[in-house]
């Protein structure tokens, strides 16, 4: 499921603060990079499943690996993990409306602390 119109696909950050905020709403970057990519990852346990919540982005400018880049955040992603297959995101799958409020209202707060430093 995509999250449009979150405002966070029009912004512009800096690597380092970018990690910070995402960290403090439970967003975790940790192995999931390259020198050119970030994800950044909420991971949910329901009744209904285990779902992740993703912000990607990539780098604008800069190197992800050196922690000096400048990071262009993309369309944020909900979707469903299926052992062994991984996360399915498709227009098939269902998400609890709590869950869907929930990160709206996580990449809602995330947004309102990047506008205070993102281009």
């Amino acid at each position: 499921m995509k999250f449009e119109n979150t405002g966070l696909e029009n912004k512009k950050a800096d690597l380092t603060r970018l990690d910070e905020v995402m960290l403090s709403h439970g967003l975790v970057r940790e192995g999931q990079w390259d020198y050119e990519r970030v994800t950044y990852d909420r991971k949910f346990e329901l009744k209904e499943g285990v779902f992740y919540l993703r912000v990607f982005g990539y780098a604008a400018e800069g190197d992800v690996g050196a922690h000096r880049a400048n990071i262009q955040l993309m369309t944020p992603l909900l979707g469903k993990h299926y052992y062994p297959h991984g996360v399915e995101y498709g227009e098939g799958e269902t998400f609890p409306k709590s869950l869907v409020s929930q990160c709206e209202k996580i990449l809602s707060e995330i947004k309102a602390e990047i506008d205070q430093f993102a281009e």
